[in-house]
């Protein structure tokens, strides 16, 4: 689609949700890689919103804008409670998780095992739909277990159409409750777009963003000329910097280089170091920066080692920018960061 297109739609480019990866360090660093993405936060239950440490668990930082606060839950009720208070802690959208294969999000009755009960995920999207005014979208998978099925998982996006929802974002691997973990959940269920795309073709007022595999710039154009927006997952933590030339190729800009990339965000590595943030908290989110650059390995190595020091700071990335023989200061773009 064009790059017009995708300036007015805002999932266009969206970043997954992660658990154990996309805190809001990660999520700064991707904002400075891809400045018109939408970003999520690794998901946290319903429950813990309302009872938890909000502080820790809502933390925002002015520039991840636009963000994604993405729950886990069933009960009607306490999404609601919990996505009013996502909205009031400033999150641009609340997204439902009902892909998560793990043996926790099970025994909990949420995840991918709600996609067995679209009657009740549809009530809760009505719940947080009435509760908050920022969009509520749905993560889902294209089935689980036994339930393997264009009419199911087509009978699933209509219960959440007939529920106010508007975006639908679907990976497309069916999840295995029973007898793989969640690692192989993201790996061993084979892709299906094809069904992703029969989705829209089927329901095209629905919004429908496609995750799953995607890796490059030429993938992406080839999905978005069968639905709305992508969603990168793996591809994103793990060779970061195709972000920045995927939004630049979208949104036809400039992306900044990797180097000016490290040197933006140290005002901010360096104001949370001085709060007590461990650099490790922050800096592992940067190991794959050069990801099949000259020199990639020497940055992870030297990196790696650098960070393990209770008192290592920015010095450990200039270390392991210097391994890469890349300036530290002077003749490169530098973008500020807010709060």
């Amino acid at each position: 689609m064009s790059q017009i297109s995708a300036a007015v739609f805002p999932w266009r480019l969206c970043v997954a949700p992660m658990m154990d990866w996309t805190d809001r360090h990660c999520r700064v660093f991707h904002r400075l890689l891809a400045p018109h993405a939408r970003l999520y936060t690794e998901m946290v239950h319903a429950s813990a919103v309302l009872h938890g440490d909000r502080t820790r668990l809502l933390a925002l930082v002015s520039t991840e804008h636009p963000v994604a606060l993405q729950l886990g839950g069933s009960e009607p009720h306490d999404l609601a409670m919990a996505a009013r208070v996502g909205e009031r802690a400033g999150f641009d959208e609340i997204n439902l998780n009902v892909g998560c294969p793990s043996d926790r999000v099970q025994k909990g009755r949420f995840g991918a095992c709600l996609m067995r009960e679209p009657q009740q995920v549809g009530e809760c999207v009505r719940a947080m739909q009435d509760a908050v005014g920022v969009p509520i979208t749905v993560k889902c998978r294209i089935g689980v277990d036994e339930q393997d099925s264009e009419a199911a998982l087509q009978q699933f996006a209509e219960n959440m159409i007939e529920a106010g929802l508007g975006v639908l974002i679907v990976h497309a691997r069916k999840a295995w409750l029973r007898g793989l973990s969640p690692k192989e959940n993201r790996a061993v269920p084979p892709l299906n777009y094809d069904r992703v795309y029969r989705l829209k073709q089927v329901l095209p007022g629905l919004q429908v963003v496609i995750n799953g595999g995607i890796r490059d710039v030429l993938g992406v154009h080839d999905h978005l000329a069968q639905v709305d927006g992508v969603m990168l997952g793996r591809a994103a933590y793990h060779d970061p910097y195709v972000l920045a030339c995927i939004d630049a190729d979208l949104w036809a800009t400039d992306s900044l280089g990797r180097d000016e990339v490290l040197l933006s965000i140290r005002p901010y590595v360096e104001a949370e170091l001085a709060r007590g943030t461990p650099l490790p908290h922050m800096a592992r989110h940067f190991l794959g920066l050069y990801h099949g650059q000259p020199g990639a390995r020497c940055f992870r190595r030297v990196l790696s080692e650098r960070m393990r020091n209770p008192q290592a700071g920015w010095e450990a990335l200039e270390q392991a920018m210097r391994a890469l023989s890349l300036p530290t200061a002077g003749s490169a773009r530098v973008l500020p960061l807010g709060d």
